[in-house]
């Protein structure tokens, strides 16, 4: 055979072993390794090389070659793009899109949803039950009083300040960074509702003062258009120099509440006791949302300065106390009477 003739024959096989192997290897990186849609929860630890996510998306069934992955990845220039944290992968993923989806870092995030009226120790323990952060971490950030200086708040804690919302989050995300989204999140709303007030000295009452108000309200109203007029109740009381006497402030203060508060409790020594102490109590008492936030700023205008329960959701509101004690006896005194004696 000529010279000629085998060199052309040579770079022929060559040109068509490459051809086939080019072919092979797109192939390969549009082909998902399966058709099961199924979620797969991928983690990426931090410190992972390359290798070693490619032997486990193998070995997970997420790709089929780990070595034709890795040659992707370097191809890319991604050989250290690839992100630590949670993903959600399935076997219908081509491995281009798997490999995408690593190097941008589209880690799965979840909704946590924050309910109004929580404690701080309430919002730690559905963190708990979610495990979504650490709350040997929380608790203690929580009562920082550095850290409450750090976002100018007044107090010794962040209690109050925990904005009641949902936030989406990654599993990874740290007790710190949630907590900086929650107080951001507070200050943004608060700011908007304040906007056009003047709060600070000389205004109408400090912000520490009205987010422990906002809280109260938060704890006492059960019907959201009530929350101005109970908001309207205990600022007349504070402008009459009378106690507060709210539950929910006696019952933060007590240190194993077992659901059913007494009257011993009520006799109980605690700096949130409002039926021994005048005034607000020392701080929040839970974390408002922006409802009773704005309740407190914007308070119905009222005479009232007494309010039971009338076992509806909804509050009867007196103007003096012999009216409130005939309220009393109405939805509380004879209702006991009444169901007891049927009980009977």
């Amino acid at each position: 055979m000529p010279k000629r003739s085998l060199i052309f024959t040579s770079a022929l096989l060559i040109f068509t072993l490459l051809s086939f192997m080019a072919l092979y290897f797109g192939h390969f990186l549009i082909s998902p390794a399966g058709v099961d849609k199924k979620e797969e929860i991928f983690i990426v630890k931090k410190g992972s090389g390359l290798r070693v996510v490619a032997i486990e998306l193998s070995r997970r069934r997420l790709i089929k070659s780990k070595d034709l992955f890795m040659l992707w990845a370097i191809l890319k220039g991604g050989t250290k793009d690839i992100k630590a944290g949670e993903y959600s992968l399935n076997q219908s993923m081509s491995p281009v899109r798997i490999f995408n989806i690593l190097s941008i870092g589209a880690i799965k995030t979840y909704a946590l949803t924050i309910p109004e009226g929580l404690t701080a120790k309430q919002i730690a323990d559905l963190l708990a039950k979610k495990n979504l952060v650490n709350i040997e971490e929380f608790i203690p950030l929580v009562m920082d009083k550095t850290l409450a200086a750090s976002f100018h708040i007044d107090g010794t804690s962040l209690e109050g300040y925990l904005f009641p919302d949902t936030y989406i989050i990654s599993r990874d995300i740290g007790a710190r960074q949630l907590i900086d989204l929650m107080i951001k999140r507070f200050q943004k709303i608060f700011s908007a509702l304040i906007e056009d007030k003047e709060l600070i000295p000389g205004g109408l009452l400090p912000v520490k003062e009205i987010v422990t108000l906002a809280s109260i309200v938060e704890k006492e109203a059960g019907l959201a258009k009530e929350r101005p007029i109970i908001a309207s109740v205990f600022l007349n009381r504070l402008k009459k120099r009378m106690r507060l006497e709210s539950d929910p402030t006696v019952i933060y203060g007590l240190k194993n509440f077992d659901g059913n508060l007494k009257k011993k409790d009520l006799r109980t020594p605690s700096p949130y006791n409002t039926y021994l102490n005048y005034g607000l109590p020392p701080g929040p008492i839970a974390n408002p949302g922006r409802e009773s936030l704005m309740a407190a700023l914007n308070p119905a205008e009222t005479d009232y300065l007494y309010f039971v329960s009338k076992n509806d959701g909804s509050h009867y509101f007196s103007t003096t106390l012999s009216e409130h004690n005939k309220a009393v006896y109405q939805y509380q005194k004879r209702r006991r009477s009444i169901s007891g004696k049927k009980k009977k």
